[in-house]
C-alpha cells in the first residue's frame, strides 16, 4: 500500500522530490497530474503528491525533512496526523464544483 511522504505546492515540486527519493533508491510516484489541470492557469496548490511504499516511509520522510532543509523554503511534510485528514483545497474544489453543477442543473 501506498502512503503519502510529501504534499507538494505543485507538480513540478512532486516530481523533483520524487526524483530525489528514487535517486536514494526509494520508488516513488508522483499523484494529482490531472487534479492540477482541472483548476486550469491558475496555478492551482496542494494537489500534487508523492507516494511511497509503507516499507520505505520513514527514510522517505527523511530525506524530504533534508531537503526541507537545504531548501530553506515552507514545510509541506506530511505529519502522522495528516493520513486520514481529506485534502483541504481538495474538499474546497469539489465543494465549488457541486454548487455549480446544481445551478447549472437548475438553470436547465
Amino acid at each position: 500500500m501506498l502512503q503519502i511522504a510529501y504534499r507538494a505546492r505543485d507538480i513540478t515540486e512532486a516530481h523533483i522530490v520524487a526524483g530525489l527519493l528514487e535517486a536514494n533508491g526509494i520508488e516513488a510516484f508522483v499523484g494529482g497530474h490531472y487534479l492540477q489541470g482541472a483548476m486550469g492557469e491558475i496555478g492551482a496548490a496542494g494537489f500534487s503528491n508523492v507516494h511511497v511504499d509503507d516499507d520505505d516511509l520513514y527514510q522517505a520522510r527523511q530525506l524530504v525533512a533534508e531537503y526541507e532543509a537545504s531548501a530553506g523554503g515552507s514545510s509541506c511534510q506530511v505529519t502522522d496526523d495528516d493520513y486520514d485528514r481529506p485534502d483541504h483545497y481538495a474538499r474546497w474544489f469539489l465543494l465549488a464544483l457541486a454548487i455549480v453543477g446544481l445551478l447549472l442543473f437548475q438553470i436547465y
